[in-house]
């Protein structure tokens, strides 16, 4: 069994891991690395990896992790509604 599995399934996502793949993201999408369209293919790959795996911890220790990206304009509004959401934590 892998470190990633726990009986079966795979392993949640800490708060922190999530911070720090979103931080990349949106760095790249901002510095002209990423296209929009493949920007668009990561993040909506990420939603779906992280309602596999789910995120590790309360929803408020979630979003206390969370939440910074977007008040220091780390992640767009619009990208933050659509994570929130799109994982049930709106």
């Amino acid at each position: 069994m892998s470190a990633d599995q726990q009986k079966g399934a795979l392993k949640p996502i800490t708060p922190a891991r999530v911070a720090e793949e979103l931080k990349k993201l949106s760095s790249q999408r901002k510095e002209g690395k990423l296209a929009a369209d493949e920007y668009e293919h990561r993040f909506a790959r990420m939603i779906g990896e992280l309602r596999e795996r789910r995120i590790d911890g309360s929803r408020a220790e979630i979003l206390a992790t969370l939440t910074p990206l977007k008040d220091q304009g780390i992640v767009t509004a619009a990208d933050w509604t659509r994570l929130t959401k799109q994982l049930g934590l709106a």
